[in-house]
């Protein structure tokens, strides 16, 4: 699974090392030297597990899938993005998540104080 391109459809074989990789981003990480760059690429479909081969000089519309099972290999990448989320249910739903900070300060009231629970409790 690449964590790089989310997407990914095909593992490609690099030319250099002949090792498979889900993106170039994957073979950088994982070599220790650069990646030729090849237009005769070795692909493997994820979906059917089968290996084809595409010359990336005359590539066109229709080798955009699989020509096996007919997957669309050629997608727009999903890259990961930081997001700060709260997990739970939708907050304007439940708001049980949600910390309220209103009552800021070095001293914290609360109904059990002894100080001012004659005030309090009645």
């Amino acid at each position: 699974m690449c964590k790089h391109i989310l997407n990914a459809q095909v593992s490609i074989r690099s030319p250099c090392c002949r090792k498979w990789f889900d993106c170039a981003e994957c073979h950088q990480e994982q070599a220790d030297h650069p990646l030729l760059q090849s237009f005769d690429m070795t692909f493997i479909c994820k979906k059917c597990k089968k290996a084809f081969r595409k010359d990336a000089k005359e590539f066109e519309e229709s080798d955009e899938y699989c020509p096996h099972c007919d997957n669309h290999f050629v997608l727009d990448a999903l890259t990961p993005k930081a997001a700060l989320n709260v997990e739970g249910e939708d907050a304007r739903i439940d708001s049980r998540m949600i910390k309220d900070e209103r009552v800021k300060g070095l001293e914290q009231r609360s109904i059990f104080s002894v100080k001012d629970a004659a005030d309090r409790l009645g």
